[in-house]
């Protein structure tokens, strides 16, 4: 059970109201399962994050950037490090000229890392900006879809970033990088532990607003139609090259198996479902048992898109300063 060490104390100390003690994790993961963080600061602006970096250089301390928690599982024993919540201070939203777009046909919006992905798609679409849409049926935040990758509905962050603003939460190091830095592939960026994404400039195209929302609207009614609401993270796996995972957990005989407090959602077999007052670790067993039994009965090993907190043998999303790419 993760507990409050004296180096914990001493960081919460130096960073005062904005560092709280064996905060609970689980309520802000869209899974709701899971146990307290050490030490919880929320970031709600430049001069918070100067202060928690200042606080972090040359700490041995586990560091793990939140987000909205949409691809998190928090262990039930919670997570022995210094997660970092950024608030609305990075929800920032610079929309374009429309007059400039016009002469050349694209545009760049800039959007805060703390901004939800929804909200980003709705508001693009409001305004009748194109190229976006797709993004509502993401439940994270532009930072996390940067760091990751995101995507869904035929495009993905890859397809739509152009510029992003990021720091180094150990190290000197940061400032505004083009795209190609991040070495994209599916579901995954060059992106380090360490490194925080602070900022997103997408690319966008002029169109009619009454379009962008009707194009809003269709995912979002198809999202209903065919995936679970409640408490996941939704897909759990990534899709094997040429091929769906949920297909695949399908055709192993898995929709509805459950294990404790966690079942595989009979609406769509790559969610899975963790009951109210569940247990991270019945998730994780859950998560295990469909890799092997599809392992077994299809031959394919599916990899995990879900991000492992605070979990023993490896399974952390974080890692000391002293490590390689620490911190996430």
């Amino acid at each position: 059970m993760v507990t409050a060490d004296p180096a914990y104390r001493a960081l919460a100390d130096a960073l005062g109201t904005r560092a709280t003690l064996l905060a609970p994790l689980g309520p802000l993961t869209t899974y709701g399962v899971g146990g307290p963080a050490a030490v919880l600061v929320e970031v709600e602006g430049p001069d918070d994050l100067d202060d928690l970096r200042t606080a972090l250089r040359d700490s041995p301390l586990a560091t793990f950037v939140i987000g909205r928690g949409s691809n998190v599982l928090v262990a039930d024993a919670g997570f022995d490090g210094v997660a970092v919540h950024l608030g609305a201070g990075f929800a920032g939203l610079a929309l374009p000229d429309r007059v400039t777009a016009a002469a050349g046909g694209t545009a760049v919006l800039t959007a805060g890392a703390s901004l939800a992905l929804p909200v980003l798609a709705r508001r693009a679409a409001d305004a009748g900006w194109s190229g976006l849409s797709w993004a509502v049926g993401v439940p994270g935040s532009v930072g996390g879809a940067v760091r990751m990758n995101a995507g869904g509905h035929g495009s993905d962050m890859a397809a739509c970033l152009t510029r992003y603003s990021w720091v180094d939460l150990v190290r000197d190091d940061g400032g505004t990088d083009d795209a190609a830095r991040l070495s994209y592939g599916y579901r995954r960026s060059s992106v380090t532990a360490s490194q925080l994404v602070l900022e997103a400039q997408l690319v966008v195209t002029p169109g009619s607003a009454e379009e962008e929302q009707e194009a809003v609207a269709a995912i979002v009614k198809w999202r209903r139609e065919h995936q679970p609401g409640g408490s996941n993270a939704g897909s759990v796996f990534t899709n094997p090259p040429g091929d769906s995972a949920g297909r695949l957990i399908d055709e192993a005989g898995l929709k509805g198996h459950r294990i404790g407090s966690a079942h595989v959602s009979e609406k769509h077999a790559n969610f899975i479902q963790a009951d109210k007052g569940g247990r991270a670790d019945d998730v994780l067993a859950l998560m295990e048992h469909v890799q092997a039994v599809v392992a077994a009965r299809c031959g394919v090993t599916l990899e995990a898109e879900v991000r492992l907190l605070g979990f023993g043998d490896g399974k952390t999303g974080a890692m000391g300063a002293s490590e390689p790419g620490a911190r996430a």
